[in-house]
């Protein structure tokens, strides 16, 4: 795993986040009208609240789209929590290039959801993995 880097927003977003749900954050990640937070593995449930209480209520406070992934120290099952809600049936790692791919496979009515509207669901999951695990490139089969 690289360095990661956070922006004084990243960190503001980070502290407001744990305050409001009690969840351990990683990551924090601005990208483009919404915010992306590595929830430590194990608090997802705090981060989320009953029926939803703790993230209905940072989105309200902060007015953005937000994205939690719960880490892992496992790529394969990192990059299954980043797809989630979607089913993923498999993960597989290879080397190649000198870049390291992640084939994920998942069933094909999960595909639109998998991709999401103009590719953002894929996108965040390429940003985190890329982030966290070094991982180049995500392909969906």
């Amino acid at each position: 795993m690289g360095e990661i880097k956070l922006s004084t927003e990243g960190i503001r977003y980070i502290a407001l986040f744990e305050k409001l749900t009690g969840a351990a954050v990683k990551d924090c990640i601005i990208d483009d009208g919404r915010i992306i937070y590595v929830i430590k593995a194990g608090d997802m449930g705090a981060a989320i609240g009953r029926k939803g209480d703790h993230i209905n209520r940072m989105k309200k406070t902060v007015d953005k789209q937000i994205d939690l992934v719960e880490y892992s120290d496992e790529p394969g099952v990192f990059i299954k929590n980043a797809f989630s809600p979607v089913t993923v049936k498999s993960v597989n790692i290879t080397s190649r290039n000198n870049k390291r791919l992640a084939y994920v496979e998942v069933s094909n009515k999960d595909k639109g959801l998998a991709i999401g509207r103009n590719g953002k669901n894929i996108e965040k999951v390429k940003l985190v993995a890329k982030r966290h695990h070094d991982i180049d490139d995500v392909i969906l089969q």
